[in-house]
């Protein structure tokens, strides 16, 4: 896989602490981001539900080997206007992701359309698909010994 923290004991309560605020705060979504994971060939594609989202307050970071987005809503209410319903997370939200070594963090590149923030991070070169050529033995060749 490649989106994991090293380390399963401090995954595990990551998951666990998220899971509890997650609890208290009402919030769904994490830190009030949905987020998809693709994984293809030459790259892995994170995308963010980041609706309402000034494009502006969005942030993408990566330092030591986490991917952090942050991002702010607003107060959308006028003076003269009465709140009955709130419903919508408002302030600031950030995701931190956690990045294997077989992704280039050199060349992340990130884009904001209709409300989704795309990231694309490059898989190395040597941690992409490959095939490995089969050899035929016999005769005077040697083999390969398991």
């Amino acid at each position: 896989m490649l989106l994991t923290s090293i380390d399963p004991f401090v995954q595990e309560f990551e998951r666990q602490f998220d899971r509890a605020v997650r609890q208290v705060t009402g919030n769904g979504n994490g830190a009030g981001m949905a987020m998809d994971g693709i994984r293809r060939a030459d790259d892995v594609v994170l995308r963010f539900d980041l609706p309402g989202i000034d494009p502006g307050s969005i942030e993408v970071t990566v330092d030591r080997g986490v991917l952090s987005v942050s991002a702010r809503r607003e107060e959308e209410f006028g003076e003269d206007e009465r709140v009955f319903v709130r419903e919508r997370p408002m302030g600031s939200f950030t995701r931190r992701v956690y990045l294997s070594d077989h992704l280039d963090a050199e060349k992340i590149e990130a884009a904001y359309d209709n409300g989704v923030l795309a990231v694309r991070i490059p898989v190395l070169e040597k941690a992409r698909p490959r095939k490995v050529a089969v050899q035929q033995t016999g005769g005077n060749r040697k083999s390969i010994r398991a």
